[in-house]
């Protein structure tokens, strides 16, 4: 596979074309971003982490039957994706309550919901990704009513795998987010990363973070938490 010109770079990542217009290559950077881009670091092998950590989880779903866009990992930090047009919707997933919804909503953090909540984010950096919901995408054009259930039947089953296969390593899934695109043929999947950047996990019994919080708060040991992930999620460091 012959990685060509840079298509796109983001955050977290940087994206390159192949000789074959239906696959492009993930590159994962060790840039760290938050509060929309006001807080700029460096996460020394974050991208290491979250390319492996993301590929295990997306291997984990084909399996239970949810596509993704992952085809296979290339080396540490690159993966070859299928080529997507990505739904410009970030889709949260929330079990506990932690971040925006505590503030929003006046829930202590760690509040436990009563059941699963769905929310959306309109993916545009400019108006810091406004929460926005079903009547909204479809005024918009963003999706269909159609894709908007498909979206959403994935998501709640994406999150129902994951919080019991994390809690198998003694990690609690607190929330993430997920983003999903549509291929060539209209297909909708899921085209996003799973990680310490993207998703919320604290130990199971001392609550500890282990994800981008650390970052984020300035909690320290950011580099050790994202390794912890990967070694219970792979058994190794």
């Amino acid at each position: 596979m012959e990685k060509r010109e840079q298509l796109y770079e983001g955050k977290a990542k940087k994206v390159f074309k192949t000789d074959d217009p239906n696959l492009l290559i993930v590159s994962y950077k060790d840039d760290a971003t938050a509060f929309n881009g006001e807080k700029k670091g460096t996460i020394e092998a974050k991208g290491v982490v979250n390319n492996r950590v993301s590929n295990h989880m997306m291997s984990l779903l084909e399996q239970e039957g949810i596509k993704t866009h992952y085809v296979k990992t290339l080396n540490d930090r690159e993966t070859l994706v299928r080529s997507v047009k990505i739904i410009p919707l970030e889709v949260i997933m929330r079990n506990i309550a932690a971040g925006s919804l505590s503030k929003r909503l006046g829930l202590a953090e760690g509040t436990k919901l009563n059941s699963p909540v769905l929310e959306f984010c309109y993916k545009n950096d400019a108006l810091g990704d406004p929460m926005i919901n079903n009547y909204h995408i479809k005024a918009m054009n963003l999706a269909t009513q159609e894709e908007l259930e498909v979206i959403e039947k994935m998501a709640f089953a994406i999150n129902a795998f994951m919080i019991n296969h994390f809690k198998t390593v003694g990690i609690e899934l607190i929330d993430f987010k997920i983003e999903f695109g549509r291929t060539s043929d209209g297909e909708v999947i899921l085209a996003d990363e799973i990680s310490p950047d993207t998703c919320r996990f604290w130990d199971s019994k001392t609550n500890e973070k282990l994800d981008k919080d650390r970052f984020r708060r300035d909690l320290g040991n950011v580099e050790q938490a994202y390794q912890e992930v990967l070694k219970r999620l792979l058994g190794e460091h």
